[in-house]
């Protein structure tokens, strides 16, 4: 046999022997094995792991955070395996790797030991903090960062703190840790010897530590208690920023101890002299005094008569004439005004204010200028189907009902002659102070025609012609600013039946007629044009002579109408 082919015999036998080798170890990439540290240079430290051959890794990969190279030649170090073979017959090895692996394994013991693991805050996120642990990048929760809410997380940036691992998931690089585990597994015991000391009723002194919306954290010497927003104070409290400043030392008294929850409730307005005891003596019904607005809501506005006692002004309460008004166009806020106490009850803290009750009543002054049977004077407001409503003095209105607009048409073809904004003379029929209302009468300043004698049966008045139909004609009399109206039958137009038509007449003229019956009661007067004609040609005959006597009947009423043209002068 060759030298040469010895040679080769032997090297494929090495061969095999080293990959046997490698099969015996496992190795796969992303395992940590131990490397020896041969030699350093200015880029990479070259160690051994007894691979194919040495590893050059990033001499970056070796030095601690003050830029400190951390290993010598001779170290043996961990490393992991990226590649046995990159194609270039090197082997890839990564420090930083068999770090962060290390890390991952601690991190995972620490979760199941409950053990605390120390790190730094380094950045702010949506809905907490990013805490740098061993390497690791982890998620620190807004609610997990203290036992009590913190609003301003600032004060924590930077710092190195102890935490406890909640959650670990290597595969999603998912980190959750929690401070608020750590403070509560420190002050379990002391928590608990200083709840035994605590009792409700007590009056203790504490540090704000904490300010929120609804109140305030008081450190009571390693446990908090919550200072509600409405226990600081009797008086109105918008936000506990107004009354206390974190770091402030109050004096509170143990309002209640919720043993299951450990939870504290603190109170200062506890430690002040109650202002409702006594309310009733102090604001009498009926009394007026003077408040400042302290809130407006939809139902009403809240006024404060002294500090801790607040009554509320219901909107129905606050204006004799804007209704259905928003409060807050009435009053505002912080405006002193004066009420009257309407009602008070103690159990229940309330007091019932009336604004109004302090100002006049528009209607007793009403009642006191313009008494029944008087005229006034204003601006149609409103015309409904029931009536007009008239703006009168002091924004108080008063309605003209359909059946007082007119005697002699309906109420509904005399509410068509009026449009808002006229200006009308009414008079007063009632005032009803208590219902704050008030009737008017647009008719009654004319006076009633049918009442009294002025009209009777048999009566001859002048009428003008108003309308002309098919059965008759329309016609007017009387009073021009209360006329009377009537309607003539065609078959009263005239005695002489061919001149009982209604087409010779024409709106505007003037013609006599006489009363044939009166209906007081349903307002009806009836007239006749055939009756007066009959009536006249009566008294014609007997002043003038009978057909009888030779003289026809054109000739008597000749006679009758130049007598009544000449006043009886020939």
């Amino acid at each position: 046999m060759s030298t040469a082919t010895t040679e080769a015999t032997g090297m494929e036998s090495f061969a095999a022997l080293f990959e046997e080798s490698l099969s015996r170890q496992d190795m796969r990439s992303g395992e940590v094995i131990s490397a020896e540290v041969v030699r350093l240079d200015h880029n990479f430290v070259i160690v051994n792991a007894g691979l194919k051959s040495e590893a050059f890794i990033p001499i970056e990969e070796f030095k601690n955070d003050q830029g400190e190279l951390e290993v010598q030649v001779g170290d043996f170090v961990s490393v992991a395996i990226e590649s046995l073979e990159n194609g270039f017959g090197d082997t890839i090895l990564s420090r930083d790797k068999a770090k962060r692996l290390a890390s991952w394994l601690a991190l995972e013991k620490a979760m199941e030991s409950g053990e605390i693991v120390i790190g730094t805050v380094n950045g702010k996120v949506k809905g907490g903090l990013t805490v740098l642990t061993n390497g690791i990048r982890a998620f620190l929760p807004g609610s997990l960062v203290d036992t009590r809410p913190v609003k301003d997380t600032t004060p924590f940036e930077g710092k190195t703190l102890e935490f406890k691992v909640i959650k670990l998931d290597r595969k999603r690089n998912n980190v959750v840790l929690s401070r608020r585990a750590v403070i509560e597994a420190s002050m379990g015991e002391e928590r608990q010897k200083l709840m035994e000391t605590l009792k409700e009723g007590t009056v203790v002194t504490g540090v704000v530590k904490n300010i929120t919306d609804y109140g305030a954290f008081v450190d009571l010497g390693g446990i908090d208690g919550l200072l509600h927003v409405t226990d600081m104070s009797w008086k109105r409290v918008n936000h506990p920023s107004q009354v206390l400043a974190v770091g402030d030392t109050v004096k509170v008294q143990i309002v209640k101890i919720n043993p299951d929850t450990q939870r504290i409730s603190l109170g200062m307005k506890q430690l002040q002299s109650d202002p409702w005891d006594g309310v009733e003596a102090k604001y009498p019904v009926g009394a007026k005094f003077t408040g400042r607005i302290t809130n407006i809501t939809d139902y009403g506005a809240f006024v404060e008569l002294e500090a801790g006692v607040e009554g509320l002004v219901h909107v129905s309460e606050m204006s004799w004439t804007k209704k259905n008004v928003h409060p807050g166009k009435i009053v505002s806020t912080s405006q002193e005004v004066d009420v009257v106490v309407l009602d008070v009850d103690p159990s229940k803290r309330r007091v019932s204010l009336g604004l109004k009750q302090a100002m006049a009543n528009p209607w007793d002054a009403f009642v006191a200028t313009h008494p029944v049977g008087s005229t006034v004077e204003g601006e149609v407001k409103n015309a409904t189907e029931f009536g007009l409503f008239i703006g009168l003095d002091n924004d108080i209105d008063g309605m003209v009902h359909l059946s007082d607009l007119d005697w002699t048409v309906s109420g509904e073809e005399a509410i068509a002659k009026y449009n808002k904004g006229d200006i009308v003379k009414a008079r007063v029929l009632d005032v009803d102070v208590e219902k704050e209302r008030i009737s008017l009468g647009i008719k009654q300043l004319a006076g009633d025609p049918m009442q009294g004698d002025n009209y009777r049966t048999k009566q001859t008045v002048t009428v003008t012609v108003t309308e002309i139909t098919t059965g008759g004609i329309e016609v007017k009399f009387g009073d021009d600013e209360a006329p009377m109206t009537a309607f003539i039958r065609k078959s009263d137009l005239s005695r002489d039946r061919a001149d009982q038509r209604p087409e010779r007449f024409a709106v505007g003229d003037r013609v006599d007629a006489q009363i044939s019956s009166i209906d007081k009661a349903a307002r009806r007067v009836s007239l006749s044009i055939k009756a007066l004609e009959m009536v006249e040609e009566k008294e014609a005959i007997e002043k003038f002579g009978s057909s009888d006597s030779g003289a026809s009947l054109g000739d008597i009423l000749g006679a009758a109408l130049r007598e009544k043209a000449t006043g009886g002068k020939e």
